[in-house]
């Protein structure tokens, strides 16, 4: 059996929805174990990810109301990262003497 390249371009735009879906898994994971809704930061990243991908697929097909609807949704996802990192930043200048979360412990 040959693959074609549609099948490729169909397997890119399944790859895409099944990443911007997995950020609902995500936020649904970290809502359990907080007891409450919250978006974790890796909720971002995925729908990134997966607007970027979807969008890409979106432009192969030449569909404007996908490709107006990813631009829009990356530009609200990449503009909450850039809170959420300053946000952080900003903390960090605050009180420089606080652990660094990445740092492993005693180090």
């Amino acid at each position: 059996m040959r693959i074609t390249s549609e099948q490729i371009w169909v397997a890119i735009g399944l790859i895409g929805q099944a990443m911007f879906f997995g950020r609902f898994v995500v936020q649904w994971i970290a809502s359990e174990r907080a007891g409450r809704s919250v978006i974790p930061v890796a909720f971002w990243f995925f729908s990134v990810g997966g607007g970027i991908v979807v969008l890409v697929y979106a432009i192969y097909r030449l569909d404007p109301v996908f490709i107006i609807g990813n631009l829009t949704g990356l530009f609200i996802y990449g503009r909450n990262i850039f809170l959420i990192v300053r946000e952080k930043r900003e903390a960090a200048l605050a009180n420089p003497l606080a652990p660094d979360d990445r740092r492993p412990a005693g180090a």
